[in-house]
């Protein structure tokens, strides 16, 4: 986690710089065949071709700065529709939507939690499943996803 928080703050600014919003990075270790995603996101969603102008900007920084050792690979996306939540801002702007949450230890007895996510602040979220709260702060919080709307 400590190196995607640094590759967020190198890579940050850039990406603002252009319009888009730096929504996660994600660095997947594999020897030879490491993965850095890097997922932006504006108003409206973004382009193959924006996509391939943010991997063109953001790869000249990173080969001057040089965080990661070793090769890898850069993928630049859409956070898409199902996309991660893992910001206290993240999960304020979905605020009344369906959300999958996985904690690292149950709250009232579940550790999956699917429901409509009703309050989410500074310390974490609310889901409503069936009519029980689920009162999940941040630091349990595994995983969470936007469950997608069809």
């Amino acid at each position: 986690m400590l190196l995607e928080k640094k590759l967020e703050d190198l890579l940050g600014p850039t990406i603002e710089s252009m319009g888009f919003e730096l929504w996660a990075v994600e660095y997947v270790p594999a020897g030879r065949h490491s993965t850095l995603r890097v997922y932006a996101d504006k108003e409206g969603g973004i382009t193959v071709d924006d996509c391939a102008d943010i991997s063109y900007q953001i790869g000249s920084v990173l080969d001057v700065e040089d965080p990661i050792q070793g090769a890898y690979h850069l993928e630049v996306s859409s956070p898409g529709l199902d996309r991660v939540l893992n910001k206290p801002s993240h999960f304020q702007r979905y605020i009344g939507k369906d959300v999958r949450v996985r904690t690292a230890v149950a709250v009232l007895g579940r550790k999956r939690i699917n429901g409509t996510m009703t309050q989410a602040n500074d310390e974490g979220i609310v889901v409503e499943v069936d009519g029980e709260s689920f009162e999940i702060p941040y630091d349990l919080i595994e995983k969470a996803n936007l469950v997608v709307e069809i």
